[in-house]
């Protein structure tokens, strides 16, 4: 976390694992799908944006903690015909887990054990 959210800067914010968690999903299905359908892809770039209210996590803005929005841009170079490479977009876009956990409500459960310690 960067000093001014109270970490050490030593590494990446929770965030950006998320977002990085993303873009490798979606890649991974691009690279996966365009194998399928023989479509050759010589380079693949995909970014992963987001807009979020860094006061909401910290409890000074009343706006949700979470995005607000995130996009993702695709950049691909190929020989392949342009409706052959957005077909197989769509095709990895539908069959994306982690783009489905960022497009659709999830439930999430919470479930503690705390383990009480004696004083000393």
């Amino acid at each position: 976390m960067p000093d001014n959210a109270g970490g050490s800067g030593a590494g990446p914010t929770p965030g950006v694992f998320g977002r990085a968690a993303l873009g490798s999903c979606l890649a991974m299905g691009i690279t996966m799908y365009a194998a399928k359908l023989g479509i050759a892809i010589e380079t693949l770039e995909v970014e992963i944006q987001a807009d979020y209210d860094d006061g909401a996590m910290y409890g000074v803005s009343d706006s949700p903690p979470g995005y607000t929005e995130v996009r993702y841009a695709v950049r691909i170079e190929s020989t392949a015909d342009e409706d052959a490479i957005l077909h197989m977009l769509d095709e990895a876009d539908r069959h994306s887990p982690y783009l489905d956990v960022f497009q659709r409500a999830q439930a999430c459960r919470r479930s503690v054990q705390i383990n009480r310690i004696a004083e000393r």
